[in-house]
């Protein structure tokens, strides 16, 4: 299985509701280095995974919409705790749609087989999420 991760990172706001959280629940920043890895079985006739500079546009482009935003007032998260795991799921899953639908180009949409996204909170905590992009 070939691997490519690109990375990129996003500053946001937000709250959490529940003791467990302790003093996080009131607001506050964080900024997350997120990486972008998809998987392929075999190389393409270039010798390639997929266009590495159309893969770095495709993480700035589902990004944009988090970054210097207060995650508690986007619809989308509206009811939930926007934690690293529910995040790194958030956009794994716009990654994989975007990919679907053609972003990467090529047969990219047809060869890749997964999308993995890391979100690191710190040097010492992450959190990643992985999918297929067809199936199960």
């Amino acid at each position: 299985m070939f691997r490519l991760t690109v990375r990129d990172h996003i500053m946001i706001a937000h709250s959490f509701k529940g003791e467990v959280f302790g003093p996080a629940q009131k607001l506050h920043g964080a900024t997350f280095v997120v990486d972008l890895e998809v998987q392929r079985q075999a190389l393409d006739q270039d010798g390639l995974i997929t266009d590495i500079g159309r893969m770095s546009e495709l993480l700035k482009t589902i990004l944009a919409p988090l970054n210097y935003r207060n995650l508690d007032e986007l619809p989308e998260f509206a009811g939930r705790n926007s934690s690293t795991e529910m995040l790194a799921y958030e956009i794994a899953q716009r990654a994989k749609a975007a990919i679907l639908e053609g972003a990467l180009g090529g047969d990219s949409a047809e060869a890749l087989t997964g999308v993995k996204v890391t979100l690191l909170e710190s040097h010492i905590a992450w959190a990643s999420y992985e999918t297929a992009l067809r199936g199960a």
